[in-house]
């Protein structure tokens, strides 16, 4: 790819809006699992007594299973989230730099 070719992508309006958009979004992303992440590992770490509190009395399962199990389905979900936003908003603002990069 010639220098020229990146400066004009470098300098699209539309180029910088899906960097600031796209990087605005995984942070955000990123910061929500990072904080329920480390919600529950503190939370083994210094609290171990919140999480071995058994499901039910006729169980030997505790509360930290299902949570640990929701940590896991967040972090799938924010993946779909992601992949949702990608395949829609992010897809059309790269659609639409490649079509004006082509047409100069």
């Amino acid at each position: 790819m010639n220098k020229e070719l990146v400066e004009k992508i470098k300098n699209n309006p539309d180029y910088i809006a899906l960097v600031s958009k796209r990087s605005s979004f995984a942070i955000k992303l990123t910061i929500s699992m990072l904080i329920v992440y480390f919600t529950f590992i503190l939370t083994i770490a210094f609290e171990p007594a919140l999480l071995s509190v058994p499901l039910s009395s006729h169980t030997v399962t505790t509360i930290g299973i299902p949570i640990g199990m929701a940590v896991i389905v967040f972090a799938f979900i924010l993946t779909g989230i992601y992949t949702k936003r990608a395949n829609g908003e992010f897809d059309d603002l790269s659609n639409k730099i490649k079509q004006s990069i082509k047409e100069n």
